[in-house]
């Protein structure tokens, strides 16, 4: 059996996690540690997991709610573009956008959750069943009109946008936060002074600035600051550039442009920013069910900064 057939034959099947997402604290079943998010390590609320996708092509730039995730996930999309994935657990803001289409990277991506809910636009006929297979809640358009709206000062398809807290009423059932292998805690020995760290994509660019005042990564996208629609700038605490396999899938977007898809099982090597230094890690995730451990060279745990998380996945 090739490793794509079983990617998606694995897809129906979910195999919950109730480890602590801390070296130290009980859990318990929702995944907390004494109080803690186990996406952020902050202090937060247990709420339900919510996924979207959100476009990141200049038109859909400045975007709406992506500061208020718990993390950030890039991946690459045809014709080498970028496309994000915020994640939201602590905090639901008003509402999140615009919302594009779902991909196959996503749906091995999302297991390590559990059975969280998925807001996207639509998705290709192809890819369909996998969604209809996937442990997770599909919340579309087409499943929550009620929960999505159009813009006027946008053009389509980049004027959609949806509001997360009547996207979940649509998946009531959808799992709250658990352990994804992240951990928080003081900073390792060693490590590098670094003040800006650049990722590039064949048709796109990120860079993460240390901003010794804020105490957080200052994110610029193609060259230019990366704010909201309310004027905030993202700044994560920690910025994780994944060095990981991005292959061509069997699927195509409509203008028969390859879907490339982004390989977040197995194991390889990563770069760690938090506090202004970077630290180069190894990064291990055996199953799809499983999260991903991030370890340093000699192969303690690596331990983020509390807040938000980004995870940049890059080609090896």
């Amino acid at each position: 059996m090739s490793a794509r057939t079983r990617r998606l034959a694995l897809l129906a099947a979910a195999l919950l996690m109730a480890v602590p997402a801390c070296d130290s604290g009980d859990g318990g079943g929702d995944g907390m540690v004494n109080g803690r998010s186990p996406f952020t390590g902050a202090e937060a609320d247990a709420g339900p997991v919510l996924a979207v996708k959100v476009d990141n092509v200049g038109p859909a730039r400045p975007q709406t709610g992506v500061d208020q995730a718990d993390i950030v996930y890039v991946e690459q999309v045809e014709a080498g573009l970028s496309r994000i994935m915020a994640v939201f657990s602590a905090r639901l803001p008003s509402s999140v956008g615009p919302v594009r289409s779902a991909r196959e990277t996503d749906l091995e991506l999302l297991r390590q959750f559990g059975k969280p809910a998925l807001a996207y636009s639509g998705v290709q006929a192809r890819l369909q069943p996998a969604i209809d297979d996937a442990p997770l809640y599909p919340v579309p358009l087409g499943r929550a009109p009620g929960a999505y709206y159009r813009s006027d000062d946008r053009v389509p398809p980049h004027n959609l946008y949806v509001r997360p807290a009547d996207a979940l009423r649509a998946a009531p059932d959808a799992d709250g936060p658990r352990d994804i292998g992240f951990r928080f805690g003081a900073a390792p020995a060693g490590g590098r002074e670094t003040r800006e760290q650049r990722v590039r994509y064949p048709a796109a660019e990120f860079s993460f600035t240390w901003s010794a005042e804020r105490k957080r990564w200052l994110v610029s996208m193609d060259g230019d600051p990366a704010v909201t629609t309310t004027g905030q700038r993202l700044a994560p605490a920690t910025v994780v550039v994944q060095y990981v396999d991005i292959e061509s899938s069997r699927f195509r977007d409509r203008l028969g442009s390859v879907s490339p898809f982004t390989e977040t099982t197995g194991s390889g090597t990563a770069l760690v920013l938090r506090d202004g230094r970077s630290y180069p890690a190894r990064w291990e995730r055996p199953d799809a069910e499983d999260g991903t451990e991030f370890t340093t060279e000699d192969g303690a745990r690596l331990r983020f900064a509390t807040g938000q998380v980004w995870v940049v996945y890059a080609a090896r």
